[in-house]
């Protein structure tokens, strides 16, 4: 990792605030029964906070703090073996199961190229004239990204792009696409971060949300979640379309120019193999679990009587034998999940998910949480929409400056405690789905800075086009929630 000095400033200052708020006396200190806990916690608090968004260490790096700290400082105040137990049980909680073993089925459809042809068939089913070629690929990314992380998509998705923008060129006499070029890459990065909203494995903060909310003792099950997430991507779409498109029209395309592109990619697939059957079969079965989780829970419970089973434990354990399956299941020698496939899959998002669970525990079992509720009373006392939205152009903001998983994972913590209760579910909703609406910068996800390197976008085309997205996504997801999310929950 490159230490630029953005990155070694956030590194001092992380420290620097840390030790200021161990040393220096101030209110939490000393919190009646809480006693210093609240100061440590804060401590950590803070730290693991500026770390994350100035990325002054890899955030997986900084999510293993608490596993070294709590004990150290005893925020649990449990002493230093069990204040350790506790925090470790943060890394293994059921969403990190849950999340561990969706990637492993994204992993088996990259290696068997599922993903591709599910991408390409959507595109030819939409059409393939400009306008429709660049919804079609929309679409067809955003329901890519509803099962596999955004990054991925968006590698998959590029030489697709690439391809589709160097033919059309080649059509029109090598004339250089410059505003639809543009448009068919930014459609790449912006649906690959929106798909992942529609679904509780489709990024990162899905899962956070759904584990902070599990630590709270609410429980979100997965078709729960794709109710309120997945109309967002449907209605968001179209916008995200609109605005491409009034790019991208400035080149004067007409007529059906994409079809050859396509059918060249399908015909290089050739017909669908055996494998790509058998990882099919195998994420139909589970998804389908997923969605019946909650009445499966009331059946293992009825089992299990004198153990507490959660929809987390249902969803955790039905990935996890998905993923066993994968790996067992042989086909013309070969495992269908191969483990050279899993060397790709980005498992110190695992550590992420696990550190942000533990600094959640860590501030409430502290007592940091409710002396910080206190403090934020001019927020709680707002209306119960403006709380929403407040949050939701928050958290876009911060957004555009730090990844997603790190922005979400400070503003869970935030925004818990700053809230009403009535409408915390809908605010932490909210919030968890503006985290993965950055449109504006190559720097805010992966997917803008690989589109980006492509060539075809410049800073100004994004700049213009997704600051009206990330706006756009702030209040229709702020008004989306507050709407359903009690509906819903």
């Amino acid at each position: 990792m490159r230490m630029t000095v953005w990155k070694l400033g956030g590194l001092v200052t992380g420290l620097s605030t840390f030790v200021i708020l161990i040393v220096v006396d101030t209110p939490i200190k000393n919190y009646g029964a809480w006693e210093a806990r609240p100061a440590m916690a804060a401590a950590v608090a803070a730290l693991m906070a500026i770390w994350w968004l100035t990325e002054a260490l890899p955030i997986y790096v900084t999510a293993c703090v608490p596993l070294v700290l709590f004990p150290l400082l005893n925020v649990f105040g449990k002493g230093f073996g069990a204040s350790l137990a506790e925090t470790a049980l943060s890394y293994l909680d059921p969403y990190n199961f849950l999340f561990a073993g969706g990637m492993c089925i994204a992993a088996a459809m990259q290696q068997c190229h599922l993903h591709r042809r599910i991408a390409l068939n959507i595109m030819r089913r939409i059409g393939t004239d400009p306008r429709r070629l660049l919804f079609g690929l929309l679409s067809a990314t955003a329901f890519i990204s509803l099962w596999i992380s955004n990054t991925a998509t968006a590698t998959m998705m590029v030489p697709i792009a690439f391809s589709i923008i160097v033919q059309l060129e080649q059509q029109l006499g090598n004339r250089r696409l410059v505003h639809y070029g543009a448009a068919i890459m930014m459609a790449v990065a912006y649906a690959s971060n929106l798909g992942g909203i529609g679904t509780k494995i489709g990024t990162a903060p899905n899962a956070q949300f759904a584990g902070f909310m599990h630590g709270l003792g609410i429980e979100v099950s997965f078709l729960q979640f794709m109710a309120v997430g997945f109309p967002f991507v449907v209605f968001f779409l179209p916008v995200v379309w609109l605005m491409l498109w009034r790019l991208g029209r400035a080149d004067h395309l007409q007529g059906d120019l994409g079809a050859t592109v396509i059918a060249d990619e399908l015909n290089k697939l050739g017909p669908m193999k055996k494998t790509e059957l058998i990882v099919l079969a195998v994420f139909f079965c589970t998804a389908g679990l997923w969605i019946a989780g909650k009445p499966l829970t009331a059946v293992v419970q009825s089992w299990l009587s004198g153990v507490k089973i959660t929809t987390a434990h249902v969803e955790g354990g039905t990935a996890m034998l998905a993923a066993f399956v994968l790996l067992a299941w042989r086909r013309g020698g070969r495992q269908v999940l191969e483990l050279r496939s899993l060397r790709h899959v980005p498992w110190e998002t695992l550590l992420l998910l696990g550190g942000g669970f533990a600094l959640a525990a860590g501030i409430q079992k502290s007592g940091f949480s409710e002396w910080m509720g206190g403090r934020l009373s001019a927020i709680y006392n707002f209306h119960p929409f403006s709380q929403v939205l407040l949050a939701s152009a928050t958290t876009v903001g911060i957004s555009a400056v730090a990844s997603n998983t790190a922005t979400i994972a400070v503003m869970l913590n935030v925004l818990k405690d700053a809230v009403a209760p009535g409408v915390r579910t809908t605010v932490l909703f909210a919030a968890t789905i503006a985290a993965s609406c950055d449109f504006a910068l190559p720097a805010g996800t992966p997917p803008n800075a690989i589109v980006f390197g492509s060539g075809y976008v410049t800073i100004p085309q994004m700049a213009k086009t997704g600051a009206v997205l990330d706006v756009a996504a702030a209040v229709l997801a702020a008004c989306w929630c507050w709407l359903i999310v009690r509906v819903v929950m």
